[in-house]
């Protein structure tokens, strides 16, 4: 038996370390440790309760407006306030937004890069990777951010700035779209609905959607697309990295008739959620207490770092199991026939064909919301602060599932708790000795002599789109 401590791990951010016990050349077991201690749950103890819709968006600079939203989802929970339909449309534009720049990002920046490595050198398809995602210099990558740019010109319209906007508030949203925004707005959408089809996918992105199953998807050539997975293809990316067939979405762009995508557990078929059975286990964390409910939760440090645990996440588990969040999640519970094709085998393949199958869907979803838009209509409502109360506001982020719970005493934030997805993802083990998503993925994953850090354990690690600052907030 090897051990190799492999990491950090670049491109979206380095905090992250993955110690591998590798036997014959392959991952006997791994464990994931995030190595930073951050508290941002501790820094909001005491504060107004409006200063979360401040203070949550930064912990992260990437996915700062799906911070934003589960602020304002708890925050209205707890006055008894819902946003008006129109201001609840806007902030899931808004979301939605944020949502497709960060898959497009992960495609082209993080993920994509690892096949123009010299290590692939002699492929057939090397060449053409090479050309289009040599970080830096790569057609595609130079493409994918000048249309990332342009589409977020939308946040300038609709949140003023981003990351870290106010924008998004428990009653809608403080921009009321006028016909002058609502036309700037759909040719924004036209421009990023045309680089998709011209560079992405290079064909309608209904076709795209349409596609029934895995063997259909493996027979696409067209665009970029076509290039990642000619090469899934060739390296069997459907069976590296295999998931535990657990996926779970907490409802992704909730309007007034409900999300946008489905909320609920898929195993083997859809389920109901209940959100009252999560529990965050600290048995491998170093922190303090025991498992709870978020609602009741704590995050209280181990400043003696027992010798024990092994990381700063906790390990959030559903009915004492770990579940996996993401796009593929998000597209396995909303029922679409391809991401269940893809849920069979679970792999790298599966949830990065999860994420461009996303971001065909979400182009019409955000043109539907701005076709609906109603300049006369009322975008904000009122509330009340309480002086006693507590609220949940679960979200979909791009990496999946995000839930912040609030509690509210003598007009105060007596506990604010958080579990990010890459917390869900990432987390370590828990009490009953089970792995947390991406440290069972890894096992049986080969672990090639003389890598510092293995391609295939890249690949595995970069499906996940790891962003440990979110995991340890």
């Amino acid at each position: 038996m090897t051990r190799l401590v492999v990491g950090p791990f670049n491109r979206v951010e380095g905090d992250l370390e993955v110690t591998l016990d590798v036997a014959e050349g392959r991952v006997r077991s791994a464990r994931v440790n995030a190595p930073l201690y951050r508290g941002f749950e501790r820094m909001l103890e005491g504060r107004d309760p409006r200063d979360a819709l401040t203070i949550t968006p930064r912990i992260c600079g990437i996915c700062s407006i799906s911070q934003s939203a589960a602020a304002a989802r708890a925050l209205g929970a707890a006055m008894g306030l819902a946003p008006t339909p129109e201001g609840a449309a806007m902030a899931a534009l808004i979301h939605a937004v944020e949502n497709v720049a960060d898959h497009l990002t992960h495609f082209h920046l993080f993920f994509m890069p690892d096949f123009a490595r010299p290590a692939y050198a002699g492929r057939g398809w090397h060449d053409r990777a090479v050309s289009r995602f040599t970080a830096v210099e790569g057609g595609a990558l130079r493409a994918a951010v000048q249309a990332r740019a342009e589409l977020l010109h939308i946040m300038g319209l609709m949140a003023g700035k981003w990351p870290h906007t106010l924008a998004i508030q428990p009653g809608g949203v403080t921009r009321a779209p006028g016909l002058r925004e609502k036309l700037r707005l759909q040719a924004s959408l036209r421009a990023f609905r045309r680089y998709l089809e011209t560079d992405l996918f290079g064909a309608p992105l209904e076709d795209f959607a349409a596609l029934p199953d895995a063997t259909a998807l493996m027979h696409w050539t067209r665009g970029d697309a076509g290039l990642f997975l000619e090469i899934a293809a060739d390296l069997d990316l459907a069976t590296l990295g295999r998931g535990a067939g657990r996926y779970m979405s907490f409802g992704a762009y909730p309007l007034a008739e409900g999300p946008v995508f489905a909320r609920g557990l898929w195993e083997g078929g859809t389920q109901p959620l209940d959100t009252g059975a999560i529990l965050e286990d600290v048995s491998h964390s170093w922190m303090l207490g025991g498992a709870a409910h978020p609602a009741r939760g704590r995050t209280e440090p181990d400043e003696a770092m027992r010798e024990t645990a092994y990381s700063w996440c906790k390990a959030p588990r559903l009915a004492g199991r770990p579940v996996e969040v993401g796009a593929l999640a998000r597209q396995v519970v909303d029922g679409h026939p391809l991401a269940l094709s893809l849920a069979r085998d679970g792999g790298v393949l599966a949830r990065v064909a999860g994420r461009l199958l996303e971001l065909a869907r979400t182009q019409g979803v955000m043109e539907r919301l701005v076709a609906d838009i109603q300049p006369a209509a009322l975008f904000m409502a009122q509330g009340t602060l309480p002086r006693e109360g507590a609220g949940e506001g679960l979200v979909e982020a791009a990496r999946g599932a995000l839930g912040h719970w609030i509690r509210i005493e003598k007009g105060r934030i007596a506990g604010y708790q958080i579990v990010a997805p890459t917390t869900w993802n990432f987390s370590p083990r828990d009490s009953a000795g089970l792995p947390g998503p991406l440290e069972a993925a890894l096992e049986g994953v080969a672990a090639g002599e003389g890598e510092a850090v293995p391609l295939a354990v890249q690949h595995v690690v970069r499906s996940f789109d790891p962003c440990m600052v979110c995991t340890v907030h």
